[in-house]
């Protein structure tokens, strides 16, 4: 006979939320749900031969195979949507919960082939599997942070998701790489036990993105380890695979400690946005009156992170200057707790003025402006952060040639801690302004 149901014990706890964390229907879900259902379920042990469910029942919830094998019967045949299990075995699941008052019936007898214990979520925990944000299950999604609701996907199926883009990232006149690279991650992270988190990074930007048109996310499971986990992710828009990234996920461990010192920068506080930069140019006498009206015609939107870099170059007379640079930035508005996405905001930031870095010895040649695209881009998170309180990206550019720049960064914390490294190669031309103008007219 089954037994009564009870709540986990102490000691049953940590090793149901390991297993939960590896069932891909709840991988998408926020970490903090994944604790929450572990807490919420309730343990019922049934011996061989017993009914775990009867067809045309009322189901008590979601329930999951947590030890031993169940058949299903009977098996379905000839089925539209494509073959089915006669069994079912641990990490499995069937049933729903739901909030409303009509509850779904069981569709056919699940049997218990040898001793099973499932764990059942009840309907009055529905919520649960149903969050408002990807990333946090407790608050309305409206009263996130901009680029957090950037990084809110739409999951279509497991590993499959659609993305937007919104107003706020840099006005360029196509899909900004920080987008594809924060999206990507955050399309990763939702298909890894919640317990692993990014510890790195490489992606290629192989064709410019639409910023009119959805992207699809697809990614793949290449590897599933207890302490590590590899996923491949793509970025798809009207048939092309337009962007590609690799990235590997590690469970936090102990191990040996060490880094560089951070350099000396000035408080953010006393540094202009770069609106604020970007404002003075709408009134510097530099440039011309019918050109400072067309700016103050632009709508302004305000962008999703905040960028104060340290030395900024001056766009109306510019002049050749280190191929280094230190910007502070820091998300806009309050992130959910989640770490995952505080790494996504971290990825979608890293690329803002970073392979710009590389073009820095090569301003003001008379008769040409630069040009620059990413191609490629890398990052390490070496320790857990915030992306909504300052950062420091410290930039330096070691070598450009044959039409390339290479960046390499740093990313530390106000206090110091090294959390983050940055590296990207881009394309960087040399534009002839005459033949642009030229090519202009016609």
């Amino acid at each position: 006979m089954p037994s009564s149901p009870r709540l986990l014990t102490n000691m049953e706890l940590d090793e149901v939320i390991d297993f939960l964390g590896c069932i891909p229907l709840l991988q998408q879900l926020p970490a903090t749900s994944i604790q929450q259902i572990a807490q919420a379920v309730k343990v019922k042990h049934y011996g061989s031969g017993d009914y775990i469910a009867r067809e045309g029942e009322t189901s008590e919830g979601m329930y999951f195979v947590w030890k031993g094998e169940a058949e299903v019967n009977p098996a379905t045949e000839n089925s539209s949507v494509g073959p089915t299990v006669p069994s079912m075995k641990p990490g499995d699941y069937f049933g729903s919960a739901t909030i409303e008052p009509v509850k779904d019936t069981h569709k056919a007898d699940v049997v218990a082939k040898n001793e099973v214990i499932c764990l059942i979520l009840g309907h009055e925990k529905a919520n649960l599997l149903s969050p408002a944000s990807i990333w946090c299950s407790e608050r309305e999604h409206t009263g996130s942070a901009g680029v957090e609701q950037v990084l809110q996907l739409e999951t279509l199926e497991v590993d499959l998701y659609r993305a937007v883009t919104l107003p706020g990232g840099p006005a360029i006149g196509y899909v900004f790489g920080g987008q594809f690279l924060g999206q990507a991650l955050a399309a990763a992270s939702k298909s890894v036990d919640p317990a692993l988190l990014v510890h790195s990074l490489h992606s290629y930007f192989l064709r410019t993105g639409d910023n009119n048109e959805p992207l699809i996310y697809q990614v793949q499971r290449l590897r599933d380890g207890h302490s590590f986990a590899t996923r491949h992710i793509a970025a798809i828009q009207k048939g092309h695979t337009i962007f590609v990234m690799m990235a590997s996920f590690q469970r936090a461990e102990e191990g040996f400690t060490h880094q560089e010192l951070m350099p000396s920068a000035p408080n953010p506080e006393e540094l202009m946005t770069a609106e604020e930069i970007e404002e003075r140019y709408r009134t510097d006498p530099r440039l011309p009156v019918d050109f400072r009206n067309r700016l103050l015609k632009k709508t302004v939107v305000p962008a999703h992170i905040d960028v104060r870099p340290c030395n900024p170059d001056d766009q109306v007379k510019p002049v050749a200057m280190e191929p280094r640079e230190k910007v502070w930035f820091r998300a806009r508005g309050k992130l959910s707790d989640d770490q995952a996405l505080q790494r996504c905001v971290a990825a979608y930031a890293s690329d803002i003025r970073l392979l710009n870095t590389s073009l820095r010895p090569h301003r003001g040649i008379a008769g040409y402006r630069t040009r620059s695209l990413s191609l490629d881009h890398s990052m390490w998170f070496h320790k857990s952060f915030r992306a909504d309180e300052w950062l420091l990206h410290v930039i330096e550019s070691p070598r450009a040639s044959n039409a390339r720049g290479l960046v390499l960064g740093k990313i530390f914390t106000r206090s110091g801690e090294l959390v983050v490294s940055t590296a990207q190669e881009g394309v960087i031309r040399m534009i002839n302004k005459s033949k642009v103008k030229a090519k202009s007219k016609l």
